[in-house]
């Protein structure tokens, strides 16, 4: 059964007062990261079956719950629902979307296509400079696998993808890829949470930067398009996290 106050349905967090990636100094979060935050937890209640499929979203019950003000939760309702995780309603409050296997496979078949293509041109076209920062990303992420900090990774993930998109210099194949990057978050960030998951996915990252930076744009495409791919044992594992939520439609 869900767990939590029926009213919000969402796990709540602690502030923890030191200063993350995209805080200021005072620990005031910034708006888009408020909304990250909002986002990330609300989609891992939504796959861990916290939320139901069906219920709704009230925006008030939610920054009170957070902390925050409305904006930063309906920007992360916005995002939830171009990841299909929300059915937004203009005027009413958001429902949790059922979420459909068949669709989630398919978009993961063609994130691990755009990954791929992205890393195949990154080993052709990216600058010295843009491949030191790819290896500086790398290492800022390390301490974070140490201390098992799953959220600030995930937020450190996206960075690195990003770099890598960017050194494709195609603007298309870049916004392509961050708005499917975007759809698939949700389900990225239940991968990491898998035991080891943030130190196999580092180890992976690892030969990925070797391949781009060694001009291998075959090894980059094949490394990237399976570090991205749906694999059985996830596959199964978001199945039974998702069943479980649909049981209670």
């Amino acid at each position: 059964m869900p767990r939590g106050k029926a009213a919000a349905g969402v796990t709540s967090r602690r502030r923890t007062g030191h200063v993350r990636p995209g805080m200021v100094e005072d620990g005031e979060e910034q708006p888009v990261i408020r909304s990250d935050r909002v986002r990330r937890q609300i989609a891992n209640d939504i796959i861990t079956g916290v939320l139901r499929p069906g219920q709704e979203l009230d925006e008030m019950k939610l920054a009170k719950t957070f902390n925050v003000s409305r904006t930063p939760v309906r920007e992360a309702l916005r995002q939830l629902a171009a990841a299909q995780l929300v059915e937004w309603r203009p005027h009413q409050s958001a429902v949790v979307s059922k979420i459909t296997p068949s669709k989630m496979v398919e978009m993961f078949e063609v994130m691990a296509e755009l990954e791929g293509f992205c890393g195949r041109l990154a080993a052709r076209r990216m600058t010295p400079a843009e491949q030191a920062n790819l290896k500086a990303i790398h290492r800022r992420m390390q301490p974070y696998i140490e201390k098992r900090d799953h959220e600030t990774y995930h937020a450190m993930n996206k960075v690195l993808h990003a770099a890598i998109y960017a050194g494709s210099h195609n603007s298309y194949l870049i916004d392509q890829a961050s708005v499917l990057y975007n759809r698939l978050a949700p389900y990225r960030a239940f991968q990491l949470k898998r035991p080891d998951a943030l130190r196999l996915a580092s180890e992976e990252h690892e030969k990925i930067i070797d391949a781009i930076i060694a001009g291998d744009g075959d090894a980059a495409h094949r490394l990237l398009s399976s570090h991205v791919s749906l694999d059985n044992e996830l596959f199964a594992d978001l199945m039974a996290a998702l069943n479980n939520a649909n049981a209670f439609d």
